[in-house]
């Protein structure tokens, strides 16, 4: 099945601000779609990834008023890679700034993998502003998935790759990979985070879809090209546990109460597999779990694409 056709002429946005939401830091934000329309809000994911182009497709430009913005430290807002005064809860203040902006009482929210996280501890802050959730790739923000996700997935479905990204390291780091990745990361010698940054960003990306093909991971003698934003921005998350409580969001889920919502979710979801959709969902009465089969982690996946714009679309006019 293909993605829902949206004319992307229609999706060019008509409208775009640089919010000043205090802390130094300049949100970029933008408005698609039809004016006075459905209100939604599109959050992307990483941390750090910036939105992007192909994120207008998942609204009706005959239907949604939707804004997409890119977080504190990354893609056109500044300053660029920033993670002073970037936190969750700073996040969840950014997103009430714009909605006040725009003057919306209500709005659908949907976001994928961390914007996923960030839509439901957005959502249990302020359960009032929102008129629905669509959600993509559950990531609840806790160790045990970030060990998953960088450790034990990767050791078990893709050895060889699993082997490469600790085999970068010396021998004197291997033990602890990811402590290691994520210290080199944080660590302010560009020397150091840049190479480690062309790694995380090769690694994460093969473990993203269902067939990577060829990977070759980077070595860490030297860094090439533009700098990966969003490895430095997920190191800064991972180091601080995301800034949540252990558990944070599945136990306050009950606040989420009347909210309905979607959850769309790969099968075979390498970085954010189906075990924390269905814990979200078992705890959330008023979602509805929609589980993709043949399919991997990224929006890009025909069949997520398809699913995400008609769960959107399903929530009917403003």
């Amino acid at each position: 099945m293909n993605p829902i056709e949206r004319n992307p002429q229609r999706l060019r946005p008509f409208d775009a601000v640089m919010l000043d939401v205090g802390d130094g830091h300049w949100i970029y934000a933008e408005e698609v779609g039809k004016k006075g329309g459905a209100p939604a809000l599109f959050l992307h994911g990483g941390p750090g990834s910036g939105s992007q182009h192909m994120h207008r497709t998942l609204f009706d430009p005959d239907r949604h008023h939707a804004v997409l913005f890119d977080q504190r430290g990354s893609g056109r807002s500044h300053p660029y890679l920033s993670r002073n005064a970037n936190t969750t809860t700073h996040q969840i203040a950014d997103i009430e700034r714009i909605r006040k902006f725009y003057g919306f009482d209500k709005w659908l929210v949907t976001g994928g993998s961390w914007g996923s996280t960030l839509a439901l501890a957005y959502a249990e802050a302020h359960p009032e502003r929102i008129s629905a959730l669509v959600l993509r790739a559950i990531f609840l923000g806790t160790r045990a998935e970030v060990e998953w996700a960088f450790r034990d997935g990767p050791k078990r479905f893709r050895p060889d790759l699993y082997e490469a990204f600790v085999s970068a390291l010396p021998k004197e780091e291997q033990a602890d990979p990811i402590k290691s990745y994520i210290n080199r990361l944080c660590d302010p010698d560009p020397q150091v985070r840049a190479p480690a940054a062309n790694v995380w960003n090769s690694y994460e990306r093969a473990l993203s879809v269902l067939d990577p093909g060829s990977v070759k991971l980077p070595d860490l003698s030297s860094a090439t090209g533009r700098l990966p934003p969003t490895a430095l921005m997920e190191a800064h998350y991972i180091k601080n546990k995301f800034f949540l409580d252990d558990n944070q969001l599945l136990n306050n889920a009950h606040k989420l109460g009347e909210i309905p919502g979607v959850i769309v979710q790969g099968r075979y979801d390498l970085l954010c597999p189906p075990a924390a959709a269905y814990a979200l969902h078992c705890r959330w009465p008023k979602s509805r779990l929609i589980v993709i089969d043949s399919a991997g982690h990224a929006i890009t996946e025909t069949s997520i694409l398809t699913e995400l714009q008609k769960a959107i679309d399903s929530f009917g006019e403003n």
